[in-house]
């Protein structure tokens, strides 16, 4: 099976199971802040056939997206799995290893625009390859976290970071969405409105954030339907649209652009 074919099983068949692993994990303990959340740090911590496997079978690449300052291990038509059955990849579904539109539009505007970024703590929400969380730690953010329940996700991230000569950031696989409001002055998430119970999670959470704790939130879109018939859509302000890379295109059945949006819900003053 080609992987176009194994990418639209990921978006149309596979996504469904994914949103009910984010609704089914409950964030871990009372206040999920800096110092409580379970990360890797350091290379060496990695599974040596992990990581064996990740360097076989991913590429490094920098082109055909919107930050070519940013080396990311993805898979593409070089790699082996590109042709494979996707039950042959022996983990779980590689959301990670694809550099999806709105994170790309995210990275390009922190990147544009250092500073949104430069010395605040930035929550990653849904990280996937880690390219958003990087473009923060190149911006000059004080502090990044990055935040997905795919352990494997996790370990490509170290890689990544590796790759663009950073120090691994702290990474969380625990699932925050529901937690208590962290102390973030800034959370940004790509391309997570796929699914509408956990569209409807991200909402009421994002709002308690802003409510709590007065915390900036960016979203990256590039125009789903899933998202823009979400009621959050009332609450967004564009931002900035960009024009995706010809093989970005090719890749996300031929979306043309990615939005970053804003959210200033007109209720955060109110009881979530």
């Amino acid at each position: 099976m080609a992987f176009r074919s194994w990418k639209r099983l990921l978006l149309l068949g596979r996504q469904d199971t994914f949103a009910k692993a984010w609704r089914s994990r409950r964030g871990g303990g009372p206040s999920l802040c800096w110092k409580h959340c379970s990360h890797w740090s350091t290379g060496k911590s990695l599974d040596p056939e992990v990581r064996a496997f990740l360097e076989e079978n991913t590429e490094v690449t920098s082109s055909g997206h919107l930050t070519p300052e940013i080396r990311l291990r993805l898979l593409t038509p070089r790699c082996k799995f590109w042709k494979e059955k996707p039950d042959l990849w022996p983990y779980g579904d590689p959301f990670w290893a694809i550099y999806w539109p709105g994170g790309q539009a995210l990275s390009r505007y922190i990147l544009d625009n250092p500073r949104v970024v430069k010395g605040r703590s930035v929550l990653d929400l849904g990280s996937g390859c880690g390219a958003t969380a990087i473009a923060a730690v190149m911006s000059g953010a004080s502090q990044v976290l990055a935040n997905d329940i795919d352990p494997i996700a996790g370990m490509a991230m170290i890689l990544n970071c590796e790759l663009n000569h950073l120090n691994p950031f702290p990474i969380t696989i625990k699932n925050i969405i529901n937690s208590e409001a962290g102390n973030w002055d800034l959370i940004v998430l790509g391309d997570m409105f796929y699914d509408e119970q956990l569209a409807d999670g991200l909402h009421h959470w994002l709002r308690k954030c802003i409510r709590i704790q007065q915390t900036e939130v960016l979203i990256g879109d590039p125009g789903r339907h899933q998202f823009l018939s979400h009621r959050i859509r009332s609450q967004l302000h564009k931002v900035i649209e960009y024009s995706l890379p010809e093989y970005t295109r090719q890749e996300n059945n031929g979306l043309t652009s990615s939005i970053v949006w804003s959210y200033q819900p007109s209720d955060s003053l109110e009881s979530c």
